[in-house]
């Protein structure tokens, strides 16, 4: 433990007792777009077979097939591929990820 956080208990100790010392105040931020269920249908399309005409899913691609579900108003393409990193995807690489090739 650092003196820095030992000194910050001790500050909100005195200013709101020992429940306001223990607790800390919620963190602002916004909250995750995609929950768990969204998460795991950008990783389930991923999975799926690629429509016609294209090698591996992009993903542009998987934005849009959110988007067309209707799972969110919209998604960028930054969100999709920390979900994908988030589960080790390698969206059709030869290394195990979210959907590995036989």
């Amino acid at each position: 433990m650092s003196p820095g956080t030992v000194a910050n208990v001790r500050r909100r100790f005195s200013a709101g007792g020992l429940d306001a010392a223990l607790r800390e105040k919620p963190r602002p931020g916004a909250k995750p777009l995609l929950d768990g269920k969204a998460e795991a249908i950008v990783i389930a399309t991923a999975c799926s077979p690629v429509p016609e005409g294209r090698a591996t899913w992009t993903a542009r691609m998987l934005a849009n097939r959110l988007v067309e579900l209707q799972v969110v108003e919209g998604v960028s393409e930054d969100t999709i591929l920390r979900v994908l990193k988030k589960a080790t995807s390698s969206r059709g690489g030869r290394g195990r990820g979210a959907c590995p090739r036989a």
